[in-house]
Protein backbone atom coordinates (compact mmCIF):
# COMPACT_ATOMS: atom_id res chain seq x y z
CA UNK A 1 0.00 0.00 0.00
CA UNK A 2 1.39 3.51 -1.38
CA UNK A 3 1.90 6.12 1.26
CA UNK A 4 -0.19 9.53 0.87
CA UNK A 5 3.73 11.47 0.48
CA UNK A 6 3.82 8.64 -2.53
CA UNK A 7 0.81 9.63 -3.72
CA UNK A 8 1.11 13.09 -3.78
CA UNK A 9 4.82 12.89 -5.58
CA UNK A 10 3.51 10.95 -8.57
CA UNK A 11 0.34 12.98 -9.13
CA UNK A 12 2.18 16.10 -8.92
CA UNK A 13 4.44 14.36 -11.71
CA UNK A 14 1.70 13.27 -14.03
CA UNK A 15 0.35 17.32 -13.07
CA UNK A 16 3.43 18.13 -14.69
CA UNK A 17 3.74 16.15 -16.87
CA UNK A 18 0.60 17.00 -18.43
CA UNK A 19 1.28 19.97 -18.77
CA UNK A 20 4.68 19.89 -20.13
CA UNK A 21 3.28 17.64 -23.14
CA UNK A 22 0.77 20.51 -24.05
CA UNK A 23 2.74 23.46 -23.70
CA UNK A 24 5.62 21.93 -25.90
CA UNK A 25 2.29 20.84 -28.18
CA UNK A 26 1.33 24.14 -27.67
CA UNK A 27 4.68 25.61 -29.08
CA UNK A 28 5.71 23.18 -31.86
CA UNK A 29 2.66 23.96 -34.13
CA UNK A 30 2.02 27.30 -32.93
CA UNK A 31 -1.22 26.16 -31.48
CA UNK A 32 -2.51 29.23 -29.53
CA UNK A 33 -1.30 32.80 -30.59
CA UNK A 34 -2.10 36.21 -28.61
CA UNK A 35 -5.32 37.55 -29.35
CA UNK A 36 -6.96 34.06 -29.80
CA UNK A 37 -10.37 32.97 -28.90
CA UNK A 38 -10.29 29.30 -28.09
CA UNK A 39 -13.39 27.19 -28.11
CA UNK A 40 -12.56 23.92 -26.16
CA UNK A 41 -15.43 21.16 -27.54
CA UNK A 42 -16.52 19.54 -24.25
CA UNK A 43 -18.39 15.90 -24.51
CA UNK A 44 -18.46 15.35 -21.19
CA UNK A 45 -15.58 12.45 -21.45
CA UNK A 46 -12.02 12.54 -19.52
CA UNK A 47 -10.04 13.76 -22.36
CA UNK A 48 -11.72 17.22 -23.09
CA UNK A 49 -12.50 17.63 -19.21
CA UNK A 50 -8.54 17.52 -18.77
CA UNK A 51 -8.47 19.68 -21.80
CA UNK A 52 -10.14 22.46 -20.45
CA UNK A 53 -8.70 22.49 -17.00
CA UNK A 54 -4.63 22.56 -18.45
CA UNK A 55 -6.14 25.36 -21.31
CA UNK A 56 -7.42 27.12 -17.78
CA UNK A 57 -3.79 26.42 -16.34
CA UNK A 58 -1.97 27.72 -19.29
CA UNK A 59 -3.88 30.66 -19.70
CA UNK A 60 -3.13 31.59 -16.16
CA UNK A 61 0.73 31.47 -16.85
CA UNK A 62 0.75 32.11 -20.68
CA UNK A 63 3.10 35.01 -21.50
CA UNK A 64 0.36 35.73 -24.23
CA UNK A 65 -3.86 36.84 -23.45
CA UNK A 66 -6.12 34.48 -25.17
CA UNK A 67 -9.85 33.83 -24.34
CA UNK A 68 -11.09 30.78 -23.40
CA UNK A 69 -15.17 29.71 -24.23
CA UNK A 70 -16.20 26.01 -22.91
CA UNK A 71 -18.77 24.68 -25.84
CA UNK A 72 -20.96 21.43 -25.03
CA UNK A 73 -23.25 19.95 -27.94
CA UNK A 74 -26.35 18.79 -26.89
CA UNK A 75 -27.27 15.86 -29.28
CA UNK A 76 -30.90 15.24 -27.14
CA UNK A 77 -29.79 11.94 -26.58
CA UNK A 78 -32.76 10.44 -24.09
CA UNK A 79 -31.68 10.42 -20.91
CA UNK A 80 -28.58 12.93 -21.17
CA UNK A 81 -27.92 14.44 -17.76
CA UNK A 82 -27.78 17.98 -19.58
CA UNK A 83 -27.65 19.58 -15.92
CA UNK A 84 -23.83 18.16 -15.28
CA UNK A 85 -21.77 20.33 -17.86
CA UNK A 86 -23.73 23.74 -17.06
CA UNK A 87 -23.26 23.20 -13.09
CA UNK A 88 -19.61 22.15 -13.47
CA UNK A 89 -18.61 25.17 -15.71
CA UNK A 90 -20.61 27.73 -13.38
CA UNK A 91 -18.53 26.14 -10.40
CA UNK A 92 -15.49 26.85 -12.76
CA UNK A 93 -16.41 30.43 -13.84
CA UNK A 94 -15.20 29.44 -17.31
CA UNK A 95 -17.47 31.36 -20.22
CA UNK A 96 -19.59 28.42 -21.92
CA UNK A 97 -22.42 27.65 -24.02
CA UNK A 98 -24.25 24.66 -24.73
CA UNK A 99 -25.12 24.15 -28.73
CA UNK A 100 -28.42 22.16 -28.71
CA UNK A 101 -29.19 20.44 -32.10
CA UNK A 102 -31.20 17.04 -32.35
CA UNK A 103 -28.70 15.20 -33.90
CA UNK A 104 -29.98 11.95 -32.41
CA UNK A 105 -32.63 11.61 -34.53
CA UNK A 106 -31.05 11.77 -37.60
CA UNK A 107 -28.48 9.53 -36.86
CA UNK A 108 -31.05 6.95 -35.44
CA UNK A 109 -33.55 7.77 -38.64
CA UNK A 110 -30.14 7.61 -41.50
CA UNK A 111 -28.64 4.61 -39.73
CA UNK A 112 -29.54 0.78 -39.88
CA UNK A 113 -30.65 -0.81 -36.09
CA UNK A 114 -26.98 -2.32 -35.43
CA UNK A 115 -24.56 -0.35 -37.82
CA UNK A 116 -22.14 1.60 -36.34
CA UNK A 117 -23.44 5.31 -36.06
CA UNK A 118 -20.21 7.01 -35.33
CA UNK A 119 -19.03 8.04 -38.34
CA UNK A 120 -22.26 10.18 -39.13
CA UNK A 121 -22.99 11.43 -35.50
CA UNK A 122 -18.56 12.75 -35.67
CA UNK A 123 -19.53 14.56 -39.04
CA UNK A 124 -23.19 16.21 -38.16
CA UNK A 125 -20.96 16.86 -34.71
CA UNK A 126 -18.64 18.61 -36.65
CA UNK A 127 -20.78 20.92 -38.48
CA UNK A 128 -22.85 21.95 -35.71
CA UNK A 129 -19.41 23.27 -33.73
CA UNK A 130 -18.14 24.47 -36.90
CA UNK A 131 -21.24 26.55 -37.70
CA UNK A 132 -21.32 28.09 -34.30
CA UNK A 133 -17.24 28.65 -34.16
CA UNK A 134 -18.10 31.07 -37.51
CA UNK A 135 -20.41 32.88 -35.83
CA UNK A 136 -18.55 33.32 -32.88
CA UNK A 137 -15.38 34.43 -34.05
CA UNK A 138 -13.80 31.87 -33.17
CA UNK A 139 -10.23 31.46 -33.92
CA UNK A 140 -9.06 28.09 -33.03
CA UNK A 141 -11.21 24.45 -31.85
CA UNK A 142 -9.35 23.10 -29.51
CA UNK A 143 -10.62 19.11 -29.53
CA UNK A 144 -9.45 16.35 -26.96
CA UNK A 145 -7.56 13.92 -29.07
CA UNK A 146 -4.70 12.23 -27.61
CA UNK A 147 -1.59 10.42 -28.57
CA UNK A 148 -3.38 7.27 -28.43
CA UNK A 149 -6.18 8.87 -30.49
CA UNK A 150 -3.71 9.71 -33.67
CA UNK A 151 -1.75 6.51 -33.32
CA UNK A 152 -5.07 4.28 -33.61
CA UNK A 153 -6.08 6.51 -36.51
CA UNK A 154 -2.68 5.63 -38.13
CA UNK A 155 -2.93 2.26 -37.80
CA UNK A 156 -6.83 2.64 -38.71
CA UNK A 157 -5.84 3.77 -42.12
CA UNK A 158 -2.65 1.75 -42.69
CA UNK A 159 -4.47 -1.50 -42.06
CA UNK A 160 -8.18 -0.64 -43.28
CA UNK A 161 -8.01 2.31 -46.03
CA UNK A 162 -4.19 1.96 -47.53
CA UNK A 163 -3.62 5.51 -46.49
CA UNK A 164 -0.25 6.80 -44.07
CA UNK A 165 -2.66 9.33 -42.63
CA UNK A 166 -3.80 10.54 -38.92
CA UNK A 167 -4.99 12.78 -36.80
CA UNK A 168 -2.92 16.44 -37.31
CA UNK A 169 -2.25 18.15 -34.09
CA UNK A 170 -3.17 21.58 -36.03
CA UNK A 171 -5.53 21.38 -39.24
CA UNK A 172 -7.30 23.56 -41.08
CA UNK A 173 -11.05 22.61 -42.00
CA UNK A 174 -11.98 21.91 -45.75
CA UNK A 175 -13.54 25.16 -46.51
CA UNK A 176 -10.68 27.34 -44.65
CA UNK A 177 -12.38 28.94 -42.53
CA UNK A 178 -11.80 26.83 -38.90
CA UNK A 179 -8.91 25.67 -37.23
CA UNK A 180 -8.47 22.96 -35.12
CA UNK A 181 -5.95 22.38 -32.78
CA UNK A 182 -5.72 18.84 -30.08
CA UNK A 183 -2.91 20.18 -27.68
CA UNK A 184 -3.36 16.61 -25.96
CA UNK A 185 -1.58 15.58 -28.95
CA UNK A 186 1.71 14.40 -27.13
CA UNK A 187 -0.56 13.07 -23.80
CA UNK A 188 -0.76 9.22 -23.62
CA UNK A 189 -4.42 8.57 -22.30
CA UNK A 190 -3.39 6.28 -19.42
CA UNK A 191 -2.02 9.34 -17.64
CA UNK A 192 -5.19 11.60 -19.07
CA UNK A 193 -7.02 9.06 -17.19
CA UNK A 194 -5.18 9.09 -13.91
CA UNK A 195 -4.93 12.63 -14.18
CA UNK A 196 -9.31 12.19 -14.29
CA UNK A 197 -9.68 10.23 -11.78
CA UNK A 198 -7.77 12.07 -9.37
CA UNK A 199 -9.48 15.50 -10.50
CA UNK A 200 -12.63 13.62 -10.00
CA UNK A 201 -14.59 15.16 -13.47
CA UNK A 202 -18.18 14.55 -13.56
CA UNK A 203 -18.03 11.88 -16.15
CA UNK A 204 -20.83 11.49 -18.95
CA UNK A 205 -20.82 8.58 -20.66
CA UNK A 206 -21.83 8.46 -24.78
CA UNK A 207 -25.12 6.52 -24.81
CA UNK A 208 -26.41 7.63 -28.13
CA UNK A 209 -25.54 4.03 -29.34
CA UNK A 210 -25.49 2.70 -26.13
CA UNK A 211 -21.80 3.07 -25.75
CA UNK A 212 -21.30 1.15 -28.94
CA UNK A 213 -17.58 0.01 -29.35
CA UNK A 214 -16.04 0.82 -32.97
CA UNK A 215 -14.66 -2.68 -33.19
CA UNK A 216 -11.28 -1.77 -35.55
CA UNK A 217 -10.55 0.89 -33.59
CA UNK A 218 -10.71 -1.24 -30.08
CA UNK A 219 -8.58 -3.59 -32.09
CA UNK A 220 -6.07 -0.97 -32.67
CA UNK A 221 -6.35 0.38 -28.91
CA UNK A 222 -5.80 -3.56 -27.93
CA UNK A 223 -2.83 -3.56 -30.13
CA UNK A 224 -0.83 -0.27 -28.70
CA UNK A 225 -1.74 -1.58 -25.09
CA UNK A 226 -0.01 -5.04 -25.93
CA UNK A 227 2.76 -3.24 -27.23
CA UNK A 228 3.17 -0.69 -24.56
CA UNK A 229 3.15 -3.67 -21.91
CA UNK A 230 5.43 -5.90 -23.68
CA UNK A 231 7.65 -3.87 -25.86
CA UNK A 232 8.58 -0.66 -23.75
CA UNK A 233 9.56 2.05 -26.26
CA UNK A 234 7.75 1.00 -29.12
CA UNK A 235 4.64 3.08 -29.25
CA UNK A 236 7.12 5.90 -28.37
CA UNK A 237 8.90 5.10 -31.43
CA UNK A 238 6.32 5.04 -33.98
CA UNK A 239 4.33 8.31 -33.23
CA UNK A 240 8.09 10.35 -33.49
CA UNK A 241 8.43 8.38 -36.79
CA UNK A 242 4.77 10.36 -37.68
CA UNK A 243 7.64 13.80 -37.22
CA UNK A 244 9.99 11.99 -39.12
CA UNK A 245 9.22 11.78 -42.49
CA UNK A 246 11.26 11.11 -45.47
CA UNK A 247 9.33 11.21 -48.70
CA UNK A 248 11.91 10.04 -51.18
CA UNK A 249 11.82 6.81 -48.96
CA UNK A 250 8.21 5.78 -49.63
CA UNK A 251 6.53 5.35 -53.39
CA UNK A 252 3.78 8.65 -53.34
CA UNK A 253 4.45 10.11 -57.08
CA UNK A 254 2.58 13.22 -55.50
CA UNK A 255 4.76 13.32 -52.75
CA UNK A 256 7.70 13.11 -53.98
CA UNK A 257 8.77 13.25 -57.86
CA UNK A 258 10.04 9.85 -58.66
CA UNK A 259 9.82 10.20 -62.90
CA UNK A 260 11.82 13.20 -62.82
CA UNK A 261 14.74 11.86 -60.48
CA UNK A 262 17.70 11.50 -62.59
CA UNK A 263 21.19 10.51 -61.95
CA UNK A 264 23.26 13.44 -60.65
CA UNK A 265 26.22 14.60 -63.41
CA UNK A 266 29.67 15.52 -61.93
CA UNK A 267 30.09 19.23 -62.37
CA UNK A 268 33.75 20.53 -62.99
CA UNK A 269 34.11 23.80 -62.83
CA UNK A 270 35.11 25.32 -65.71
CA UNK A 271 37.73 27.33 -64.48
CA UNK A 272 39.63 24.48 -63.06
CA UNK A 273 39.40 23.21 -66.60
CA UNK A 274 41.22 25.67 -68.40
CA UNK A 275 43.34 26.13 -65.95
CA UNK A 276 44.33 23.03 -66.63
CA UNK A 277 44.60 23.59 -69.92
CA UNK A 278 46.72 26.72 -69.71
CA UNK A 279 48.95 24.79 -67.15
CA UNK A 280 49.42 22.02 -69.55
CA UNK A 281 50.19 24.67 -72.52
CA UNK A 282 52.69 25.70 -70.53
CA UNK A 283 54.52 23.12 -69.81
CA UNK A 284 54.77 22.31 -73.44
CA UNK A 285 56.11 25.58 -74.26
Amino acid sequence: MSSPKKDRTEINKLHKRLRRNVGSAIADFNMIEAGDKVMVCLSGGKDSYTLLDILLHMQKIAPIDFDILAVNLDQKQPGFPEHVLPAYLKDLGVPYHIIENDTYSIVKRVIPEGQTTCSLCSRLRRGSLYGYAKKQGITKIALGHHRDDILETFFLNLFYAGKLKAMPPKLRSDDGQNMVIRPLAYCKEKDIEAYSEHKQFPIIPCNLCGSQENLQRQAMKKMLENWDKNTPGRVESIFSSLQNIAPSQLADNQLFDFSGLQLAMQETDQKDIFASDSAGLGILQ
